[in-house]
């Protein structure tokens, strides 16, 4: 079995059967993986990259993870350069996510590719469809977040914590609550506001 006998069921966009053989052992997979990378890191403070690396579709230099983190599938996640994702990560990859560059989340946040059919019978049934997710450059994401697939962040973009994101949120604004909405935009003030804290730490370390 391949990902991408797994990718043909779960990729589509269409409903699938989430018990399928295919899809149970690529979940299971995933399962051992990390919960072997989130042993080294709670016992032994001990970062296994190449665990994740070996797991995800790419993984770029200078990401870190902390402990508690699990994935659904693995081989849909894509994450890009200077990446911190805190504590209690979910990602149920059922279809593609992607994050940015640069890109902070806090912890317990979650991306949440798939959901259950909302009829009845199928749910029961174990019926399940996915969407993609993606998360732009420069994008932080503040504590208790839950994304909803098929959305898409714009770059530069804050979520404030605890928000439910059921819907884009564009570029370089500021977006909360549930579900979340666009508060307002970022603006020069707000980028004078860092340019003087990095400012007065400069003066503190002289």
């Amino acid at each position: 079995m391949s990902e991408d006998d797994v990718k043909q069921i779960t990729n589509t966009g269409l409903p699938y059967d989430d018990m399928d053989s295919k899809v149970v052992h690529a979940r299971n997979h995933a399962l051992r993986q990390c919960r072997r990378y989130n042993f080294l890191v709670n016992s032994e403070n001990h970062y296994k990259y190449p665990i994740l690396r070996a797991l995800f579709a790419s993984m770029g230099e200078n990401v870190y993870i902390e402990s508690n983190f699990q994935c659904e599938f693995g081989f849909n996640i894509s994450i890009g350069n200077n990446v911190y994702l805190n504590h209690d990560m979910i990602i149920l990859d059922c279809h593609e996510v992607t994050i940015g560059n640069d890109v902070y989340v806090g912890p317990r946040v979650g991306l949440y590719a798939a959901n259950h059919a909302e009829d009845p019978f199928e749910r029961a049934d174990h019926v399940v469809y996915a969407k993609p997710i993606h998360i732009g450059d420069k994008v932080w994401l503040g504590a208790g977040v839950h994304v909803l697939q098929g959305v898409t962040i714009g770059a530069n973009s804050i979520i404030g914590a605890g928000s439910v994101v059921t819907k884009d949120i564009p570029e370089n604004v500021i977006a909360a609550g549930n579900p979340c909405k666009v508060i307002r935009p970022i603006t020069y003030k707000d980028l004078e506001k860092n340019i003087k804290v990095q400012d007065s730490a400069l003066l503190m370390e002289r």
